[in-house]
């Protein structure tokens, strides 16, 4: 638009509430206008009207709610194709998972000659927590208790984390039952496994901390090379975390199916092992358990408590996925592998964005590192 003096402004029109609440109208109705597509999912039928408030957290997207019946997710990083977020919650509702915000609608339309797409409208969620927070808060209460062990805290996060492998493993079945699985033949698994080599060789090639880990990771990775079971890969959630959960009145629900926002779109979108799912999750309670300790000055005791917490929601976590899947622990050479190239991967991110926080993964690199696999949880 035109400002004073016949300068170009710009301006955030997802901040006005009135301006936004059109995008609901539009998707209601239906609506094509300049190579945009606004619809509404299948015997959908919105309420308009609604003025809209944006979500102030910090996320990789634009999050608008609208009168605490509908979020509309706005995408920041677009890639020609379906969006992985879209497809997979439409994946799961199909086959009537529990688990997911159900979709209402989407915004899509043309990039380059190519189909992109910008929104997604869900029911909202209200009334919830998410993982982080809980997990934070449970961590905490153990670190001001005097001499309670982690199942003796009221703050006791064990019995969510089981819920949360339940969860979890039911949204892999889902997912499974939806699009399917396959297996990783021997061609898949060696690139990998090349493929975890070459990041490994690029991070220790710029970051000094990891060089002394090198041999140990390398190994762990060329032990995939000689598992005697089948891999199975389906589609996955991609980037889970503790903040990519929330635990509502019913219980745990998904959030965010796009996959790591860094990789390109048909690299989110290919089959891979539900246990990437699982690292990530593991990764997370390492986080949780740990960054509360971030700039404090050494204690063996804290260092004690944290391990604990970590250990006790990790093998909670997996006893619940074990209750619906198969055990994780029971494939742990694979599990270590996918945990062992999370945790370089974010070493990598905190060595360029939160130097503090570098003891967090590089800790969890030496543990994992000096682990055989018979001693993976």
């Amino acid at each position: 638009m035109q400002g004073p003096h016949g300068k170009a402004v710009a301006y955030d029109a997802v901040l006005d509430p009135d301006l936004a609440g059109r995008l609901v109208e539009l998707i209601a109705a239906g609506a094509h206008t300049d190579e945009l597509t606004f619809a509404a999912e299948p015997g959908v039928e919105l309420e308009t009207g609604l003025s809209s408030r944006p979500v102030t957290t910090e996320q990789s997207n634009t999050s608008l709610i609208f009168g605490n019946l509908y979020i509309l997710k706005l995408f920041r990083r677009i890639s020609p194709g379906l969006s992985a977020d879209v497809e997979l919650h439409r994946a799961l509702r199909d086959v009537g998972s529990t688990h997911i915000a159900n979709p209402l609608g989407s915004i899509s339309g043309d990039l380059d000659g190519k189909p992109v797409t910008y929104g997604m409208l869900q029911d909202f969620l209200d009334n919830t927590a998410d993982g982080w927070a809980m997990a934070e808060g449970s961590v905490r209460d153990l670190i001001g208790e005097a001499d309670l062990h982690a199942s003796e805290v009221g703050g006791d996060f064990a019995s969510e984390a089981y819920r949360l492998g339940e969860a979890v493993a039911n949204v892999h079945h889902d997912l499974a039952l939806s699009l399917g699985t396959a297996q990783l033949d021997r061609a898949g698994l060696e690139r990998t496994v090349a493929t975890m080599h070459r990041r490994l060789d690029k991070m220790v090639a710029t970051i000094a901390e990891l060089a002394d880990y090198a041999g140990p990771l390398h190994s762990a990775y060329d032990a995939l090379l000689t598992v005697g079971y089948p891999i199975a890969v389906q589609r996955i959630h991609g980037d889970l975390h503790l903040g990519q959960v929330l635990r509502t009145l019913n219980g745990w629900v998904l959030i965010d199916f796009e996959g790591e926002p860094a990789r390109p779109l048909p690299e989110r979108s290919a089959y891979m092992s539900p246990l990437q799912d699982v690292a990530g999750m593991l990764r997370s309670f390492d986080y949780a358990a740990r960054h509360l300790l971030v700039g404090l000055a050494p204690d063996p005791q804290l260092d004690y408590r944290a391990n604990e917490w970590a250990e006790r929601n990790r093998g909670a976590f997996c006893d619940g996925y074990a209750s619906v899947g198969l055990d994780p622990r029971e494939q742990p050479a694979l599990l270590r592998a996918l945990e062992l190239d999370k945790a370089v991967y974010e070493v990598a991110y905190e060595h360029n964005n939160r130097p503090t926080w570098l003891p967090i993964p590089l800790g969890s690199v030496a543990r994992l590192a000096s682990d055989g696999a018979d001693s993976q949880r």
